[in-house]
C-alpha cells in the first residue's frame, strides 16, 4: 500500500471530515508562526508559478519592460498553454532566498502553499505535491494524519467523516 501524503490525502478526500478547513487552517497558523521561509525557499528553487496576464503586466512594469519583452526574457508556454518560468530556480530569487519582486510577485506565489484557502478538500492533491516541496506543508500533513488517526480511533471520533458517518436523524418508524 502507498505511504506518504498522497495515500493519506486520497483517503481523506474520499471521506472528508466536516472540520477539515478549520483543522488545516489552525495547523497553517501554528506552523507558519514558527517557520521562516527564507531559510528554505524550496518552492522558488524547484517549482514555478503559473503567470496570469495581471502578473505579467505588473512584474513587467516593475522591471521597466514591455509585457512582450518580459515574456520573451523570462517565460514560456507549457504543454497546457500556461505561462511558466523558462528556468528554475526562479530568476527573481536572490542569494539570501529573498524575492527581488516580492511586492509584485505572482498571485500563485502570494497564495502558496494554499493551506489557508477554503474548501481544502478541493485541493488535497495539490497539498500532497506541496508537502513534498515545502517542509511546512509536510508538517501540516503530519499533524493532520495524527489528529484524524486519533479521531477515527476514538468513539468520539466516530461521528466525524474521518471515521464513520453520523447516523441520520429523523422520525423513527
Amino acid at each position: 500500500m502507498k505511504k506518504g501524503p498522497e495515500a493519506f490525502l486520497k483517503r481523506l478526500k474520499r471521506q472528508p471530515p466536516r472540520d477539515l478547513d478549520a483543522v488545516v487552517h489552525g495547523f497553517h497558523e501554528a506552523v507558519f508562526a514558527k517557520t521562516d521561509c527564507l531559510t528554505c525557499a524550496n518552492c522558488c528553487k524547484t517549482t514555478g508559478p503559473l503567470w496570469t496576464e495581471r502578473d505579467k503586466d505588473r512584474v513587467a512594469k516593475r522591471l521597466g519592460l514591455k509585457t512582450a519583452d518580459f515574456e520573451a526574457s523570462y517565460l514560456r508556454r507549457d504543454e497546457e498553454d500556461d505561462w511558466v518560468l523558462k528556468q528554475l530556480p526562479c530568476p527573481f530569487l536572490e542569494s539570501d532566498n529573498a524575492c527581488s519582486i516580492y511586492e509584485d510577485r505572482p498571485k500563485a506565489c502570494r497564495e502558496y502553499p494554499h493551506t489557508d484557502r477554503v474548501k481544502q478538500v478541493q485541493i488535497l492533491e495539490l497539498t500532497a505535491k506541496n508537502a513534498l516541496v515545502c517542509p511546512a506543508v509536510g508538517e501540516i500533513v503530519q499533524r493532520m494524519e495524527a489528529i484524524y488517526a486519533e479521531k477515527s480511533a476514538t468513539p468520539a471520533g466516530r461521528g466525524t467523516a474521518a471515521a464513520t458517518p453520523a447516523p441520520r436523524r429523523g422520525r423513527r418508524r
